[in-house]
């Protein structure tokens, strides 16, 4: 059985301040809250979705807002940079943007033949923009704070900062459906063909113990077309060794954890049945969702929880 459709499906980091965050992500960066939930292992805490508005697979960035949480340090076996896809001319105008918005930032400079900008979240996540073509065609939303021209498309990829490099492309290309589509120094590329979410850097790097906190990425989630394919998946990581969860139901989908060769995080989730399963267009992101084990204790779980507002 070969995947086909490959990619990151979403990737989930530990914040800070969920409202700082969300002004962050959906004014600044122009993104839409999609799902306003809490973690299903965890309620008194929020998990938020953030998504490129249109919702396509690989446009789902997601965090669990810890606001006391101390600040975290990347380091190996971590997913140390979120990339975005943005259409290739914009580069003019997000350096104006950030700039206005007095954020540091490096570039634009170029990588692997595409321009690149990089800076930090409010948390200090290493973002990046990329500057692909390949994305110039992807449907825009056209409600959010950023022109639909300029508009986020997903993610364009991350980078895995790890000490051993062979495991995890290997993983990455026999199960995951990417292949190897260049390398500079320690740097390899590896690609799926998707235009959203399809590219995952890996830097090969000495041991660099990193710290839990906030701004740091908690798993980088890939996609499984559906549950066959996911259950394929999952027999083949347990093939190598590496122990998979049993299937674990999200509600919007369904989810496979394991430890990479490279001691990231990562996951399997379905591509379905998607966040408009779990609520009507009107709620999405303003109301909040709870799963059905969860719904008895809402009044309470509310009044645990900050306002977060848009």
């Amino acid at each position: 059985m070969e995947p086909a459709g490959k990619g990151i499906h979403h990737i989930t980091v530990l914040g800070g301040d969920g409202q700082r965050t969300t002004d962050f992500y959906v004014k600044t960066l122009g993104l839409r809250m999609i799902m306003k939930t809490v973690n299903q292992d965890d309620p008194s805490v929020y998990h938020l979705f953030y998504i490129n508005g249109t919702g396509q697979p690989g446009s789902s960035m997601t965090f669990f807002p810890w606001p006391m949480a101390v600040q975290g340090k990347p380091g190996s076996g971590q997913a140390t940079a979120v990339s975005f896809a943005v259409p290739a001319g914009s580069a003019p105008y997000w350096a104006e943007r950030l700039a206005a918005e007095g954020l540091d930032f490096d570039g634009p400079f170029e990588r692997f033949g595409t321009q690149v900008i990089s800076f930090r979240d409010p948390d200090l996540l290493t973002l990046e923009l990329v500057f692909d073509e390949t994305v110039d065609a992807v449907a825009a939303w056209r409600e959010g704070s950023v022109p639909a021209e300029h508009g986020i498309r997903g993610f364009w990829g991350t980078t895995l900062e790890i000490t051993e490099t062979a495991d995890t492309a290997d993983l990455l290309e026999t199960v995951f459906g990417f292949e190897k589509a260049g390398s500079d120094g320690p740097l390899t590329l590896l690609k799926t063909g998707e235009a959203v979410g399809g590219a995952v850097i890996l830097n090969k790097s000495e041991p660099n113990r990193g710290a839990n906190g906030r701004g740091v990425v908690h798993h980088v989630a890939f996609r499984a077309k559906d549950e066959k394919e996911q259950l394929w998946m999952r027999k083949e990581v347990a093939n190598r060794g590496l122990s998979p969860t049993p299937v674990i139901d999200r509600h919007f989908f369904k989810s496979v954890y394991f430890q990479s060769p490279g001691g990231v995080l990562f996951e399997i989730a379905t591509d379905g049945p998607g966040y408009e399963s779990a609520q009507d267009e009107k709620d999405l992101g303003v109301k909040l969702w709870l799963p059905p084990s969860l719904e008895s204790r809402r009044e309470m779980i509310e009044k645990r929880l900050p306002d977060i507002t848009i």
